[in-house]
């Protein structure tokens, strides 16, 4: 018998992103929107790294795969995918954000 493995991800409340942000500078918020979504408004210090890039451009946005990483989308669902291709993929630290419609607080 053959068993699927399912990645899986923390999923946080931006609330709980915001607290993990303070409390980890150093944390790497990924946008996994496209550009010009990116462009209309954004987490402070987000890194785009759009959905459809996670596998082929991960590794060179994303070198440390212990780093601490909050992921988020404009509605959730691309950001839960993303997260767990990056679990996939190795990475440790993993939380999913949802979406920025969620998000009340500053935008750049």
């Amino acid at each position: 018998m053959q068993y699927e493995i399912y990645a899986t991800c923390k999923r946080i409340t931006p609330s709980q992103a915001r607290a993990k942000m303070q409390a980890y500078p150093n944390a790497i918020i990924i946008d996994v929107r496209s550009q010009r979504a990116y462009n209309t408004g954004h987490i402070p210090g987000a890194k785009l790294l759009p959905y459809y890039a996670i596998e082929a451009q991960a590794p060179y946005v994303l070198p440390n795969k212990n780093a601490l990483i909050i992921v988020y989308c404009q509605s959730g669902a691309r950001s839960n995918s993303a997260a767990q291709a990056l679990v996939l993929m190795g990475y440790k630290n993993v939380y999913d954000c949802g979406g920025i419609n969620s998000w009340p607080y500053e935008r750049e």
